[in-house]
């Protein structure tokens, strides 16, 4: 035994020994896996909300200059509203990836402004709003402001947290705003009087619609020609209003573009209720006959699009009311909509936050069952509409005739939609010849034997990207905005958000393909479904013991009534020991009444609370006892294996 001891002694040292070494080897290996492996992580949440869109990455990898980027949050004032706090956290992760993946080029600085310090008044500099709070005039910084090395400056004044499924896709757009300053280019081709210009109905000068002054502030508008043959490679987007009567060469010139990988925001319409092109405005009653139609064939039919310039949506549901004369009360008008939120696509940054769109004589789009493209809605009807003939709408001068006969398909018409994929042109044969022939409008014809085949482009070179509308006249002041002169100096309110729209899509498409890529993501915050079904149990329950208390004292009241106008001395304000005892019963039902109710409101707080127990339990004992588990199994294997050796070399 004392020869052992020694032996003992020498292997505990060992084994002690061995363990610090493990220890200091565990703590250096993870003190140098955490710089080496700095920005690797493993994304195992539901919707990937930690993981960066393609498009996100291919624009932090193309950035050219450095882009400083300044995140102001008010930590403190935001201290007592934990939604704010938690969308914080997410938008503070979001920008730490995006700075870890630029290689350097993002540069990030997190900013708590105190309340009248230099930090604040370089939030308002910036352009980002502070939110009062209080009543003291407390106000919360949450925004991101970015600075280029040519003084850029772009913002995002406040993060609102009912667009945290477009938070990445704000975020990575105003970087890209950042990287490209250059004011986008629109190319405007419209057959309406949407621009200035002289009319020659009033032989004046008149001014632009609203929507096009508007656009200005935020895009380089360039109007072209009905008659062009190419369209200029530096115009980022083009708009069409109104293509009618196209010539062969103007839509080869559009479809070129298209294909090139040029964008589109393209408005037709069955009946434009401000084309004014030969009109006779002294024979009013003339123009009936008049032709108001416009589509862009053959180019929707190549896009995978059908489109039918005599048809046009009614909505009973989403009629408007419109008044017919000075003295005639208003009637609705089942042509004329009022799209509201659940009409447009939640999903679609163009459409998300608008409020109403406003629609007049609308047509619909359809996907073409051969088509190959993706087919995204972003207007629609609701499912009380149906479908109008053109010839019923231009020849009713009652609104309320239209409904005679009217009925509801139960389907939702598309109004709005973009159009994605890959393309095919529309002139299989190449260039049309030169010619000043018209085309036609209404069904697509063969197109013309082509005589500059070289650089024609028979497929998109990369997946097209087009928003296409049927209606022009959501575009017209009337449908959108009042405006007024001041002084010589226009102003103008909003009652829809039609200009909204159109900036939104413009500015959609004016993106990089990259960006546009960026779509919607699933919100972070994730609701307590079933908390919230128990508060909505526990509700029903209060509500039904209230109306039992408001009962009982509508009842006792009555009763009380009844009593005092039995009674011999109407002024005398001593109770009857009839009403004494009707009030005290009363008193003592109230009582217990109040008494269930709390019992119910502690029966929901105790079901919560059992609910957040079991949680806990779950969250903070299930991994440990997985890791218990395993490690139990591994060694009952482990002595299993032993025994089962020990057994074979007995043997």
């Amino acid at each position: 035994m004392a020869k052992a001891l020694p032996g003992a002694l020498a292997r505990r040292s060992l084994g002690g020994g061995a363990l610090a070494a493990l220890a200091v080897l565990f703590v250096g290996l993870t003190i140098i896996l955490g710089y080496a492996l700095r920005g690797w992580r493993i994304d195992l949440t539901e919707n990937h909300l930690y993981t960066l869109a393609p498009g996100s990455r291919h624009i932090l990898a193309n950035i050219r200059e450095p882009i400083n980027l300044y995140f102001f949050f008010s930590d403190k004032e935001a201290r007592d509203i934990p939604d704010v706090r938690a969308y914080a956290v997410r938008v503070r992760e979001l920008l730490l990836e995006l700075e870890a993946r630029s290689k350097g080029k993002l540069r990030l600085s997190i900013i708590d402004p105190e309340p009248f310090s230099e930090e604040e008044d370089r939030a308002n500099e910036l352009g980002l709003q502070g939110v009062e709070i209080g009543r003291q005039g407390e106000k919360i910084f949450f925004g991101l402001a970015g600075t280029n090395s040519t003084d850029g400056e772009a913002s995002i004044p406040f993060f609102q947290t009912s667009k945290e499924q477009f938070l990445e896709y704000d975020v990575v757009k105003l970087i890209h705003q950042l990287d490209t300053p250059k004011k986008p280019v629109v190319g405007l081709l419209s057959s309406l009087p949407i621009d200035a210009g002289f009319n020659p109905m009033t032989q004046q000068m008149r001014e632009p619609w609203m929507i096009v002054s508007q656009l200005e502030q935020l895009f380089n508008v360039r109007t072209l020609k009905p008659d062009l043959k190419a369209i200029d490679a530096d115009i980022d987007v083009l708009m069409l209003v109104h293509p009618k009567d196209l010539s062969q060469s103007a839509l080869y010139a559009i479809d070129q573009f298209v294909l090139r990988g040029g964008k589109a925001l393209v408005f037709v319409d069955p009946q434009a209720e401000q084309d004014s092109a030969g009109q006779d405005p002294n024979n009013p009653m003339g123009n009936f006959g008049v032709h108001k139609s416009s589509t862009l064939e053959p180019l929707l039919t190549a896009w995978g699009v059908e489109f039918k310039p005599n048809e046009v949506v009614g909505d009973l549901e989403r009629g408007l009311s419109v008044s017919t004369g000075p003295d005639s009360a208003p009637v609705r008008h089942i042509a004329i909509l009022g799209l509201p939120t659940d009409s447009l696509n939640h999903d679609d940054v163009v459409t998300s936050q608008l409020q109403s769109v406003n629609v007049y004589t609308a047509g619909h789009l359809e996907r073409r069952k051969d088509a190959s493209i993706e087919f995204e809605p972003l207007i629609q009807s609701s499912t009380q509409a149906g479908i109008l003939p053109i010839e019923r709408v231009t020849m009713s001068a009652d609104p309320t005739t239209l409904r005679d006969g009217f009925k509801p398909t139960g389907e939702r018409y598309v109004i709005a939609a973009r159009i994605s994929g890959t393309l095919k042109s529309a002139f299989p044969n190449g260039a049309p010849p030169a010619t000043d022939s018209k085309a036609a409008q209404t069904t697509p014809g063969t197109p013309p034997v082509p005589t500059a085949a070289s650089a024609h482009i028979a497929v998109s070179r990369q997946p097209a990207n087009i928003i296409l509308v049927a209606d022009t006249d959501l575009l017209a002041d009337m449908m959108w905005v009042r405006s007024r002169d001041f002084f010589g100096q226009r102003f103008a309110t909003a009652f829809a958000s039609n200009g909204d729209f159109v900036a939104n899509a413009l500015d959609n498409l004016t993106g990089s393909a990259d960006l546009i890529s960026i779509r919607g993501r699933a919100s972070f915050s994730r609701p307590f479904t079933r908390v919230d079904e128990l508060r909505r149990q526990a509700d029903d329950r209060f509500r039904a013991k209230e109306q039992e208390l408001q009962r009982e004292l509508t009842a006792t009241e009555q009763k009380l009534g009844e009593l005092q106008s039995r009674r011999n001395d109407q002024s005398s304000l001593i109770l009857t020991p009839e009403q004494e005892k009707e009030v005290a019963r009363f008193q003592e039902e109230r009582a217990n009444i109040r008494k269930e109710l709390r019992k119910v409101q502690h029966g929901l707080d105790q079901n919560i609370e059992n609910l957040g127990t079991w949680l806990k339990v779950i969250n903070i004992g299930a991994v440990p006892l997985l890791v218990a588990a395993c490690g139990i199994g591994i060694l009952a294997w482990r002595v299993r294996r032993r025994a089962a050796a020990a057994r074979t070399r007995s043997t």
